[in-house]
């Protein structure tokens, strides 16, 4: 498995604004093209930035699922221009999922 850590510095003051955009429109739209999201993930130190998780079976599908997204009429035509004007900056720490890798939230 392919796991992004998504990173984003948002315009101060607009956090919230973009949390309820990813929420509500950006991870039904990346499930939609088969990416597994968690998130959004709140830094609690600093108040214009977040975290997310998205993940790919293969760094193959990661490539056509993000081809597939980012060409799409949401991205292009809805979302594209709602998100950037309210990003700073972001990073992206590709991931690669150890054989022994656990995804336990119950504990």
């Amino acid at each position: 498995m392919i796991v992004e850590v998504r990173s984003y510095r948002i315009k101060p003051g607009k956090r919230s604004e973009f949390i309820k955009m990813f929420e509500t429109r950006s991870v039904p739209a990346l499930r939609e093209y088969g990416m597994k999201i968690v998130g959004p993930l709140l830094d609690v130190e600093n108040p214009n930035k977040f975290v997310f998780l998205r993940s790919f079976p293969s760094l193959d599908d990661r490539e056509r699922m993000k081809d597939a997204f980012y060409s799409s009429d949401i991205w292009t035509n809805e979302l594209e221009a709602i998100a950037m004007p309210l990003i700073d900056s972001y990073d992206v720490i590709l991931c690669e999922a150890s054989p022994g890798c656990v995804f336990d939230w119950n504990d």
